[in-house]
């Protein structure tokens, strides 16, 4: 009795470690859809001989997978090149189909698979064949949203798109915004949190949605503004340095006023808003933010705000006793045009320029955008509490030099 009692325990140890080392199968829930047509296929010779098929007239069952899983998925059920039945379903999905014998030589079954930001996936399947199981791997798409750019300044505003390839783009105007489509192309995570952070005076938010294939950007306008009020216009260009291709809108509804509002603003500038603690400000500034990101925001690329900070530079020499000057101990006359342009080259290491932008933001524009308006001329593609931050910082040692 004893030697049973043990020998019992020692099988029951050794199936209990099997157990726990052996690979536990993980069962995933399905749906079930059924895709038989209302009418069996018509008789042919071949049917004589299927009585010696082995699964001929058996149950049916296709099933269907995705990876990655929650495709929705389109079903059509074809014979002789007629769709005959069609349902909907999410992979994982079993579908029942007629059985082998009671379909037509040409009765198939076509899958189509669509998963949001990856490419749309067919696949066939012959109704009297053996295969029991489809696993579709879907393919990202090639193109992604990499970035997003918002500039606003004097009136202006502007929204670049940031794509690896050139885009499919459409843009579709209503009523109360416009729409703009992103053919082939993926979001990203960090480009729609830029979108939903996109304020101006006559932009109240951007919404994006991936829908399929595309990349829909619905761009809803603040009350009392619209797509023709807004002088819409698009352009294309290039991101050589990061290999980027750039698709941009931009909204001018101010029109020559806008600009003489904002040169007047400029000429109200003086010393005092560059020097003193504005320098310290303006140090601080520098270093918070990424220098390449800062060169790429300053130098001359074909956006609106290039004139601006042509004439933002040249106000600088100009109350800085007639020199531009560098963080290189560098310097260059505004009044000279080709030392103006070797100058806005290199904006970037140029002293007390962003205290200058700061002085103009404020004279400007409405307190409410005042800190996006300096944000779109320094830092566009950084998103606003990031550069908050770094304002915020920057700000703080220019009150600790003031004995604040």
């Amino acid at each position: 009795m004893r030697r049973g009692a043990m020998l019992s325990a020692l099988l029951a140890s050794l199936v209990c470690a099997t157990a726990a080392v052996a690979p536990q199968r993980v069962a995933h829930a399905s749906e079930v859809i059924e895709l038989i047509p209302d009418e069996r296929a018509g008789w042919s010779p071949s049917a004589m001989f299927s009585f010696a098929r082995p699964g001929y007239y058996e149950d049916r069952k296709l099933r269907i997978e995705t990876t990655p899983p929650g495709a929705k998925l389109d079903l059509f059920y074809v014979r002789a090149s007629f769709q005959k039945r069609y349902e909907k379903a999410v992979a994982p999905v079993t579908v029942l189909l007629p059985k082998r014998a009671y379909a037509g030589k040409r009765d198939s079954v076509t899958i189509r698979a669509a998963l949001d930001g990856y490419r749309i996936e067919t696949v066939h399947v012959p109704v009297r064949g053996e295969r029991d199981e489809v696993v579709i791997d879907l393919q990202p798409l090639a193109n992604t949203l990499a970035a997003v750019s918002h500039t606003y300044f004097a009136g202006r505003a502007g929204l670049t798109f940031l794509t690896r390839v050139p885009a499919q783009v459409r843009v579709q105007t209503g009523d109360d915004g416009f729409t703009v489509v992103l053919g082939q192309t993926a979001g990203d995570a960090a480009a729609s949190a830029m979108l939903d952070s996109v304020r101006n005076p006559f932009v109240e938010h951007v919404v994006s949605n991936q829908l399929g294939e595309d990349l829909l950007l619905q761009v809803k306008l603040a009350d009392g503004h619209d797509a023709k009020q807004l002088g819409i216009r698009s352009r294309e260009s290039q991101d050589t340095a990061r290999g980027l291709h750039r698709y941009t809108i931009d909204m001018a509804p101010g029109g020559p006023a806008s600009v003489e509002r904002a040169r007047g603003a400029l000429g109200r500038i003086g010393a005092g808003d560059v020097g003193g603690c504005a320098a310290t400000f303006d140090e601080a500034l520098r270093r918070k933010l990424d220098r390449a990101e800062l060169s790429r925001a300053l130098t001359p690329r074909g956006e609106f705000t290039d004139p601006y900070l042509r004439a933002a530079l040249k106000r600088l020499g100009e109350i800085s006793g007639g020199a531009i000057r560098m963080e290189d101990g560098s310097s260059y006359r505004p009044g000279v045009p080709i030392e103006l342009t070797a100058a806005a080259t290199q904006a970037a290491s140029a002293k007390g320029f962003l205290a200058l932008l700061r002085a103009w933001a404020r004279e400007l524009e409405e307190p409410r955008y005042r800190t996006e308006a300096l944000r779109s001329l320094v830092a566009p593609e950084l998103a606003p509490d990031d550069f908050q931050r770094a304002l915020g910082a920057a700000e703080a040692a220019e009150q600790s030099c003031r004995g604040a």
